[in-house]
């Protein structure tokens, strides 16, 4: 794995924006980054990131499976008593997931290092699916990259295929909360998917969705919601109002509520209690364990409930690494070991992983200039030299 700088495309900020694709840059910093790109050969790609990632796929549906007959799981990972009938009705179901991101620590040559498991409110999605693959079209185009270059990246063709046999004709809503503009951006991704695959799709915002009388959920018009693909996280919709109503609605999600079992850090001890000494996993405890003392003056340290990096402690040999504030915590902590990131021309890279109905489907990187990613690390894009 190599970064190489390389030229950015002269019309590529009026390319984005005529996709749809407005947060390429937030707050005045750049967040979509093709000044430099990372190469990968075929067989790392192949051996070291999509085979792993179906392995880490495997085993965290393996953590789902033994968490739904066991109450003791489902109260490590904070998930609220009175909802576990529910996660636990939704996985015997069989409700169906659409996508997941793994998040790696890589270097290019020893096995890559399980970060987390984003698998209920993923974003970094269109980016990672059309703009990275235009941008690779347009450089062979170009000839500033060899004719024969690739990319890991089939998600755009399998989210289409997946999103037909979740929905089966049924209309769908999609959802995020008012004024989020990336998620935003995710949400009418995924809706343009779907009426790619032939469905009738609206949005409405989260906080404009309602009730009806039999028990759906609805829009602001009071039509009912048959599927929802929500940008809206299982630990806030578990503990909000209507709450009870969620197991009795016929109103599907995506994703759906047995997600809540792997949609937060406390699925990383589990997963290595179940397979200790996984070469890509990283020794993970709770914070309450004390086999945590096992992990030395060395760690990481996660909330069980965070995004984008927030409230992340790294330390090293008893030094604070680095860290990042926020606002949670208040569930519970996990330790992990720390994951030696590679430092490239002063980024740190994390292969981002993505799993769409159960298969690895391609990757996308965010760098940052320190060890955690943030909200405002930058996409990189990557593609396969080799």
């Amino acid at each position: 794995m190599r970064r190489i700088s390389i030229q950015e495309r002269p019309n590529w900020r009026k390319s984005a924006e005529d996709s749809g694709f407005a947060y390429h840059s937030m707050d005045g910093l750049t967040y979509w980054d093709e000044r430099a790109y990372y190469a990968f050969t075929m067989r790392q790609i192949e051996d070291d990131l999509e085979a792993p990632s179906q392995e880490m796929h495997a085993l965290a549906m393996e953590v789902a499976d033994r968490a739904v007959r066991d109450e003791e799981m489902l109260f490590r990972l904070a998930i609220p008593e009175n909802a576990w009938d529910t996660v636990r009705e939704s996985y015997r179901r069989g409700d169906p997931s659409l996508y997941g991101r793994f998040d790696f620590a890589y270097d290019g040559r020893g096995p890559a290092k399980l970060l987390e498991y984003n698998a209920d409110t993923p974003t970094a999605l269109y980016e990672a699916s059309c703009f990275q693959w235009s941008w690779l079209e347009d450089l062979i185009a170009a000839g500033k990259l060899p004719a024969e270059a690739d990319q890991f990246n089939s998600i755009h063709d399998r989210l289409v295929a997946a999103i037909t046999d979740i929905a089966q004709g049924r209309k769908l809503h999609g959802s995020c909360m008012k004024g989020a503009e990336e998620d935003l951006g995710t949400v009418s991704y995924v809706q343009d998917c779907a009426s790619l695959a032939g469905l009738e799709t609206s949005f409405v915002a989260v906080e404009e969705i309602g009730l009806l009388q039999d028990g759906r959920f609805c829009d602001a018009s009071s039509e009912a919601i048959e599927v929802l693909f929500k940008l809206y996280p299982w630990e806030w919709m578990l503990r909000d109002n209507y709450a009870a109503d969620i197991a009795k609605t016929e109103t599907r999600f995506i994703e759906p509520p047995w997600k809540a079992i792997l949609s937060n850090k406390g699925l990383l001890p589990l997963m290595w209690d179940i397979a200790p000494g996984h070469p890509n996993l990283l020794p993970a405890f709770f914070e309450d364990d004390q086999q945590k003392w096992q992990l030395g003056e060395s760690f990481a340290k996660k909330p069980l409930f965070s995004r984008e990096g927030a409230n992340i402690l790294l330390v090293r040999n008893g030094t604070v690494l680095d860290s990042a504030t926020g606002s949670y915590g208040g569930e519970g902590y996990i330790r992990q070991g720390l994951a030696d990131i590679p430092c490239l021309d002063g980024n740190y890279p994390v292969i981002g992983s993505w799993i769409i109905a159960g298969e690895s489907a391609g990757i996308g990187i965010r760098e940052d200039s320190s060890p955690i990613t943030k909200n405002d690390s930058r996409f990189v894009p990557h593609a396969i030299i080799g």
